[in-house]
This record gives C-alpha cells, structure tokens and sequence, in this order.
C-alpha cells in the first residue's frame, strides 16, 4: 500500500511538472509569500493549518514574491459565515494602494457588500462585471469551491467549481463601460499593466485558501 502511495505521489509530481504548474503553497508554511514592502510574510493572522492558508485574524494582505503576466492559476477555497476576502491579480502600486483585477470572494448572501450589486458577489470581477449567474454555482457557506483565473495579454476569465462565469478584455467597449462606473474611475492605468502579483485579501474575515497552484502562458 506504502509502495503505491508513493508510486502515485511521484507520478503526481512528475505531471505537475511536465504540466508547467508550480505550488504557491507548500502546506506548511508562508514561504514564498510577502506583505506589501516585499519583506517575507510570517506566521501570525495568516496561519498555514490543515493544509491551507487560513487567514485567522489580522495579518494583513498576502502577496506573492514573484510576478506574474499571463498564467492560468487555480485554488480551492471557503469563507466564513458573513465573510468577504478576495483574490487580486496583476496588482501593482498606485500611489498608496495596491490595486489590481479581482475575482471577489464573498458570502454573497449575509455580507453587507453582497447587498450592493452582483458585480460585489463571488467570482465577479470586483466592481466590474458580475458572474453570470446562468452558470454559476457556488457552494455554501463553510464548503470548498474551486476557482481557476486565466489571464492572457488583456484577457480575464473566472471560472468557478468548473464552469467559466466571467468574461472580460480589457479596452473593449464593454470594459470602458464598466471602468467608467466603477470604483477605479479615475486610476489611470488600472488593470493595464501587463503582470503584477497575486494577491490575498485581508478583509477583516476568517477565510481559507488551499492548493495554490499556477502556471505560466
């Protein structure tokens, strides 16, 4: 039994590298991840615990060390009764904030954003395009949903629990629309760059991110 375990970690590992995908977390520890000024993230609000990165309480934003342009990532992930939290790409200073595209995450339901707009629920492009809600479905509260983020040149989409839900580019019309009404009006270049970090989101709420894994395009 021992033998075959081992047999299918190795073979697991092997694929994931012919594959292209990297770990973002090792399981652990916080290695690889940072704060806003580049120093190494320790353990404290963000904790590694039961294999995921479980953001406990104060801790403040987690950033990863290196950037990123075009990639596919994908994570797993649950928040708490009343949670918000989100997952922001291609972020990069702007003046005093960090700021990038970001796939919400969010009790859609009990959370006092959800009450402002679909463009505010899980798996939206924060304060730019909701998640169709033809196609989406999302877990309750407490479970594990699956997100994957793919990002190519100006390209956005975001999937969740395997069915893509968002589609943007950014320039087109339908992104000068939104950019014009959204929050972000006013910040030139917002979503423009062409890589950034990731980005974990400290909203004040207990949330729970696991098998943090991208790839580069």
């Amino acid at each position: 039994m021992i033998k075959h375990l081992l047999f299918a970690t190795v073979l697991a590992t092997s694929l994931s590298a012919e594959e292209g995908w990297t770990d973002l977390f090792d399981g652990k520890s916080l290695t690889g991840w940072v704060k806003g000024d580049g120093k190494p993230a320790e353990i404290g609000g963000w904790v590694a615990e039961d294999g995921a990165l479980h953001r406990k309480s104060g801790g403040g934003d987690l950033f990863t060390a290196k950037e990123y342009g075009d990639f596919e990532f994908s994570v797993e992930w649950k928040i708490s009764p009343g949670g918000n939290s989100g997952i922001k790409y291609r972020v990069i200073q702007f003046g005093k904030d960090w700021l990038g595209p970001e796939y919400q995450v969010l009790d859609d339901d009990a959370h006092p954003d959800g009450k402002n707009g679909s463009d505010r629920h899980t798996a939206a492009l924060y304060c730019l395009k909701p998640a169709d809600p033809e196609t989406k479905k999302l877990k309750p509260v407490g479970e594990w949903n699956t997100t994957r983020i793919v990002v190519k040149g100006n390209h956005f989409e975001h999937y969740l629990n395997g069915a893509k839900v968002m589609d943007m580019v950014v320039g087109s019309d339908e992104w000068k629309a939104a950019y014009a009404k959204s929050k972000f009006k006013g910040i030139e270049g917002f979503a423009q760059n062409p890589k950034g970090r990731l980005m974990l989101q400290d909203h004040g709420n207990k949330v729970w991110y696991r098998n943090l894994r991208i790839k580069e395009l």
